[in-house]
């Protein structure tokens, strides 16, 4: 009897082009998961009309600026072939009979191909990892989505073991506390660290999605596990997208109030991404560098996400090894 393991996340384009991108983001926000509007018809107009033939070509633009920066192609999707390589080699020496795939909510590889793969390898059970470690409707709901329409059609389906998160797993928060200790032993205390997320739109948590009570509390475990006291850090929301509001406090706007308010040394943090990927590596070590510099800033610090880790994939391999 072998068990699937199955690795997930959010997904990349194919390549940095406009075209790519187009079908990317058609698939991402057709996503009723991701977008929810109060209209659907007018989110569907603007979506085809408007916002598919913009896009694209600005977001093409900002995926060449990090392409082969971290291997070849997309780092997203090259981090967590090695992560997944990683949980083999280390799931494999406790235990045997599994097999190892990955796939990707959007884009490719599919998560409908990755179940295929394992069924034809012959798995009777598969234990599945969304690479979230705070829990969303909006992306590891989404994903449970997608297996369930891949596995509608299967006439003998596996057992399916889904793990929703992993916020506050002490492994993870222990590797989160060596990352930053390794970086500032290289690059120095900031005067203030921001942890930053991604965030979603306040709407949704008010309808009861538990992410930012994840966040918050992943954000207080790191917070004492690094001993900082309440004026050496903060948390905020980033990624922002349309008109309505967001969970807050964004980091655009922390950014630009810690420097104004003379705070001259910040270093970020993003410990909702497993792996570097646009968010991080574009919008935070650049973009948002930038609105910290121009407001008056003298020292930015990216700190990079866990990725492939030795200490990360072992915080993986463990919450997986729970339900082997």
């Amino acid at each position: 009897m072998k068990t699937g393991i199955l690795l997930t996340n959010l997904g990349t384009p194919d390549e940095p082009t406009k075209p790519a991108l187009k079908r990317y983001l058609a698939e991402f926000l057709s996503d009723p998961r991701v977008v929810d509007p109060p209209n659907k018809l007018i989110w569907w107009l603007a979506l085809n009309l408007v916002i598919l033939n913009i896009r694209p070509k600005k977001s093409a633009v900002n995926y060449a600026k990090i392409w082969n920066s971290l291997g070849p192609g997309s780092p997203l999707l090259n981090i967590t072939q090695s992560q997944l390589e990683g949980v083999q080699q280390v799931l494999s020496k406790q235990y045997s009979n599994l097999e190892f795939e990955l796939g990707m909510r959007y884009g490719n590889p599919s998560i409908s191909s990755a179940l295929n793969k394992l069924r034809d390898k012959g798995c009777s059970k598969v234990i599945i990892l969304p690479l979230y470690p705070q829990y969303s409707k909006t992306t590891t709901l989404s994903t449970l989505d997608a297996i369930d329409l891949e596995l509608e059609s299967w006439p003998s389906k596996p057992e399916i073991v889904f793990i929703e998160h992993y916020y506050q797993n002490k492994a993870y928060i222990q590797a989160l506390n060596n990352s930053i200790k390794e970086y500032q032993a290289e690059h120095g205390k900031p005067d203030k660290l921001l942890i930053s997320f991604h965030g979603i739109p306040q709407r949704y948590v008010d309808n009861g999605d538990i992410y930012y009570q994840h966040c918050m509390q992943t954000a207080d475990l790191l917070a004492k596990s690094l001993d900082l006291q309440d004026d050496e850090w903060q948390a905020s929301f980033q990624s922002i997208f349309g008109r309505e509001e967001w969970t807050k406090p964004y980091t655009k706007d922390t950014l630009e109030s810690l420097a104004k308010s003379g705070i001259e040394n910040v270093q970020v943090v993003c410990p909702g991404f497993s792996a570097d990927c646009l968010e991080t590596l574009e919008e935070i070590d650049d973009e948002n560098r930038g609105y910290f510099m121009q407001a008056g800033g003298k020292g930015f610090g990216y700190i990079p996400a866990l990725n492939a880790r030795n200490d990360h994939i072992d915080a993986i391999a463990s919450v997986i090894s729970d339900h082997l």
